[in-house]
C-alpha cells in the first residue's frame, strides 16, 4: 500500500469525488434541518480561500494508488494562536481501515508547522463516528457529554498541540513538491503517510 498525502485545494479535481460523497453525506443526515431553518448548507459556508496557506489554513488529500480517500482541512479560527478543523473525511470505500485518524495526525502536525498551537471543531449531533474519532485522539468535548448529543446541534472540541519526539518539521517532500502547503508558495507538496 502506497500512501502520500497532497497539500492542495478542495477546489483540485482530485478532491471533487470525497466532497461529492461528504456532500451528500451532510444532505443525508441534517438536509431536514437545513430546510427547516432556511440556512445555508454547510459545504457552502466557507469559500476554498479560507483553507489556503495565504489565508492560514490548509487543505490535505490522502492518496492512495493516485486516487483520494481521505481528506480535511483547517482555517484559522478566531485568534492568531487557534486553527479550526474542517471536512475531515473518508471515502465510503475505505472507512474502518484508519484513514481519518491517519489524517487527523497529519492536519495536526501541519497545524503546528504552520505555528498553531490549538485546534478547535465542531461536528453534528448525527456523526458519533466523528465524536469518538475526537475523542480517541485526545480532544477534549466543550460540550456536556452526559447529555444526549441532540441536546446540542453542534459539538464543539479543542485539543492543545505539543510538539512530540519524533514529530518532523516539516513533510517528507517527493520530487513533485513545492513550498506551498508550508505558506510560501504557488503548488501542491506530498509528504508520505505513515
Amino acid at each position: 500500500m502506497n500512501d502520500s498525502f497532497i497539500y492542495t485545494s478542495p477546489a483540485d479535481p482530485l478532491a471533487r469525488p470525497l466532497i461529492d460523497e461528504l456532500s451528500h453525506e451532510y444532505e443525508s443526515r441534517y438536509g431536514e434541518f437545513y430546510d427547516r431553518e432556511g440556512g445555508q448548507r454547510e459545504m457552502e459556508k466557507y469559500p476554498p480561500e479560507l483553507f489556503t496557506p495565504e489565508h492560514g489554513g490548509n487543505f490535505v488529500l490522502l492518496l492512495r494508488s493516485g486516487q483520494a480517500i481521505g481528506g480535511g482541512a483547517f482555517k484559522r479560527h478566531s485568534d492568531a494562536h487557534t486553527a479550526e478543523l474542517k471536512r475531515v473525511w473518508t471515502h465510503s470505500a475505505h472507512r474502518r481501515q484508519g484513514v481519518a485518524a491517519k489524517v487527523l495526525l497529519e492536519l495536526e502536525a501541519q497545524a503546528l508547522r504552520q505555528g498553531y498551537a490549538r485546534l478547535y471543531l465542531t461536528t453534528g449531533f448525527r456523526q458519533p463516528e466523528a465524536v469518538g474519532l475526537y475523542l480517541g485522539h485526545g480532544y477534549t468535548a466543550l460540550f456536556d457529554t452526559s447529555l444526549p448529543h441532540a441536546t446540542y446541534r453542534h459539538l464543539p472540541f479543542e485539543k492543545t498541540l505539543r510538539a512530540v519526539d519524533g514529530l518532523e518539521s516539516t513533510p517528507t517532500l517527493t520530487a513533485h513538491a513545492t513550498p506551498h502547503a508550508l505558506g510560501v508558495g504557488p503548488a501542491a507538496v506530498v509528504a508520505q503517510a505513515a
